[in-house]
């Protein structure tokens, strides 16, 4: 490749729009280009560094015996409906009706699709296990699309599923691929780590996430100090509390509180720490509402809360939801909360007593509360955010908490999907049985983005040679100097000889811009030819991510630019 035929120029600016160091990095060296908020189109250097994700994927997915095929990007409705998640993805799912008045949607994930198939055409013990996967374009309508290719409306992916006779079958399945996932993320050169999960929309008991430690990462995860646990934040727990022991239970009053709707001013009213305040949050849960029960000083996770309800969808009260239920926002308790709301509470609610409650009425709390005697509580659940500084449910130490992407999931779904969507096979006696599933995702884009994330400085991107979309740059850097031309192109079709995907920077530009170019778009070795080097007898040779520079003899340029390569990461 000459880049005077490229298509597609680095902008010396960062874009307005990019908060992002990938965002920032990958728009600036030409990878990518926004066609509106969470949509991009993919340019020839990005396009090579996706093709070069796909190729690893491919390799291992095909080494453990799955098998690519391609499935739909538009979905019917009923599937969805079936399974419940046409109502559990809510919003976030792209949905669509055809000209016949059919409901169809855009497709975030596959199982409605791949077990029917495999019902149709597997329908015998005899033909277990099978494996398939694809990459293809996945779809979600995000409320708030940023961070370039981290957080998109449309995303390229792996997925696979594999089907299998017996929870033993799927679980050495599902092995096999865990291990395969390890080999995907450490060819493409990643720093990551294997964390318990929460399942979110896919559902499942047994999951774990493969996320890559990153500033900017949305996605958190809880390590504990003594280097024994590892969960996604969503899923975290921390050491469960000893039961409370309240000797003498406050005598339960109600206190005015006139415009003391937040925690924060209601402790500061009353002259108590947040964590004395039963903090009483209310939501629908697929039409049942629920009061989740948490200290003051804590967050409700929604996400586990959701786990509990699955595949029905969990929302916040809205006005009109106080309103229906008689109560009022800012001041609920849940002394006095009818049968029909369902009363959960987070297992800290257990070791403590004598808080201070919304009084269910206006401008006022309740002080002494206690449970058992002024509530009840119907189930106590892990329900709260893990804080820095938590116990860890193993050993005690102090839990911290990290940045991180998520490249890749994984779930034990066993019949979560084959029982609704009756996809069965017949035994040996012929009796029917639903498939056990489990499903594996890999965002291809995503590993794009988290690389960038991990490797890059203030002068561009530092690929590992695995990812990048060139691993040679030869740089003219001055053009108009004949032996220089002539030793520059012996050097690039030298290279390319030998296999190494080489690029030659011909363009009419400047030697800084070429040098400034190539550091931003991060090849992993530069070769420098120019005027004074040749009259010298010699070329420099840069490792891009340790920034280490060498020179060589003209006659022994390739060979100078092969073990370069090689050494580089």
């Amino acid at each position: 490749m000459r880049l005077s035929h490229l298509f597609a120029r680095t902008l010396r600016e960062d874009p307005a729009e990019a908060d992002a160091a990938s965002h920032r990095l990958l728009m600036r060296a030409a990878f990518i280009r926004q066609v509106m908020a969470g949509v991009y189109t993919t340019l020839p250097l990005g396009l090579r560094t996706v093709r070069k994700i796909e190729a690893i994927v491919r390799e291992e997915m095909d080494a453990c015996g799955a098998q690519e095929l391609r499935m739909p990007i538009l979905l019917p409705s009923d599937p969805w409906k079936a399974t419940g998640r046409w109502e559990a993805y809510g919003d976030e799912m792209f949905k669509l009706t055809d000209r016949h008045g059919r409901e169809v949607g855009l497709g975030p994930t596959q199982e409605e699709v791949v077990a029917p198939l495999v019902a149709g055409e597997l329908p015998s013990y005899r033909d277990l296990p099978v494996n398939l996967y694809q990459i293809e374009w996945k779809y979600r309508d995000e409320r708030r699309p940023r961070y370039g290719l981290l957080r998109g409306r449309e995303f390229l992916m792996k997925d696979a599923y594999s089907f299998d006779v017996d929870e033993d079958a799927m679980r050495r399945s599902y092995d096999v691929m865990l291990q395969a996932y390890h080999r995907v993320f450490a060819r493409c050169g990643l720093d990551y780590l294997v964390v318990e999960a929460d399942p979110g929309s896919i559902g499942g008991d047994v999951n774990h996430e493969f996320m890559a430690p990153a500033e900017i990462g949305e996605d958190l995860y809880v390590t504990c100090e003594n280097g024994d646990y590892l969960a996604d934040l969503e899923a975290a727990s921390q050491h469960l509390p000893e039961a409370a022991s309240v000797d003498e239970p406050a005598k339960s009053e109600d206190v005015a509180t006139p415009g003391a709707t937040s925690v924060a001013a209601v402790a500061r009213l009353l002259e108590v720490p947040e964590s004395q305040i039963l903090k009483t949050m209310l939501f629908d849960a697929g039409g049942q509402a629920v009061a989740v029960l948490v200290p003051g000083d804590r967050e409700v996770n929604e996400k586990k809360l959701a786990r509990l309800y699955s595949p029905s969808q969990v929302r916040a009260f809205d006005e009109d939801a106080f309103e229906a239920h008689g109560l009022v926002r800012g001041f609920v308790g849940p002394q006095g909360l009818g049968q029909e709301i369902a009363i959960l509470a987070d297992r800290l609610v257990s070791g403590a007593g004598n808080w201070v409650a919304g009084a269910n009425r206006p401008d006022h709390h309740t002080v002494g509360v206690n449970v058992t005697r002024d509530f009840r509580v119907d189930r106590y659940e892990d329900l709260v955010q893990i804080s820095e500084g938590d116990r860890c449910p193993n050993d005690g130490g102090a839990l911290r908490i990290g940045s991180s992407i998520v490249v890749g999931h994984i779930y034990q779904l066993g019949t979560l999907y084959s029982e609704p969507l009756k996809a069965t096979f017949a035994d040996e006696d012929g009796i029917e049985h639903p498939y056990q599933m489990a499903c594996y995702g890999i965002g291809i884009s995503r590993i794009v983005a988290a690389a960038a994330e991990q490797f890059h400085d203030d002068d561009g991107l530092t690929w590992p040679k695995a990812l990048a979309p060139f691993e040679v740059c030869v740089v003219l850097a001055t053009r108009d100097h004949e032996p220089s031309v002539a030793q520059a192109e012996a050097i690039y079709e030298g290279l390319s000889e030998r296999g190494v995907e080489v690029v030659l920077d011909d363009r009419a530009e400047s030697a800084g811009v070429k040098f400034k170019d190539a550091d931003l778009i991060g090849y992993p070795v530069q070769v420098v030819v120019g005027k004074r080097g040749i009259e010298a007898g010699t070329i420099d040779v840069k490792a891009r991510r340790s920034g280490e520079r060498t020179t060589a003899p003209l006659a022994a340029a390739v060979d100078a630019a092969s073990r370069a390569l090689q050494a580089a990461p």
